[in-house]
């Protein structure tokens, strides 16, 4: 297991099965008995975080240069993302409102200095929604985590 995240959606953990490629959506309503919901989702998963909303969390494939979204609300992959870096690794990832595309979700890369920010809002914002909408150079040659706060005006990496 790479990372494992509470749902806001229903009693459920959300785990990243790293190898596999698999998202597992684990009740926790009966501990005896666990239901376990599987979503292929893209290989070598590790860490990820969720969108501003809560609905989508989305999770590096880091070998695979890939970030998987998965919808909790309706438990199904929605986009895996080209993130045009090498070996992305957000932590939780970085969440902001873009002057242009709206509610974004950033991650950083371990293999490269760029920082792909993603947009996240298939409502408001669907042209942009699950694609690279900028890419940043950063000032480093790559970075393990990316953090920012909502009343900040800086992204850390």
């Amino acid at each position: 297991v790479a990372s494992i995240v509470a749902s806001h959606f229903a009693p459920e953990w959300v785990l990243n099965i790293k190898e596999t490629g698999q998202v597992w959506l684990v009740d926790y309503t009966d501990p005896s008995n666990p239901g376990i919901k599987t979503i292929e989702a893209e290989r070598f998963l590790h860490d990820g975080g969720w969108d501003s909303t809560k609905r989508y969390f989305l999770v590096a494939a880091n070998a695979r240069n890939k970030v998987a979204v998965i919808d909790a609300k309706e438990k199904k992959l929605v986009a895996l993302v080209d993130t045009g870096g090498i070996k992305p690794h957000p932590g939780r990832g970085a969440n902001w409102v873009d002057p242009e595309f709206g509610p974004v979700w950033a991650t950083g890369h371990i293999g490269d200095s760029v920082v792909s920010v993603i947009g996240t809002d298939p409502v408001n914002h669907p042209e942009h929604a699950w694609k690279v909408v900028r890419k940043i150079n950063s000032l480093s040659s790559g970075n393990l985590f990316i953090k920012t706060h909502p009343n900040s005006k800086w992204v850390w990496l």
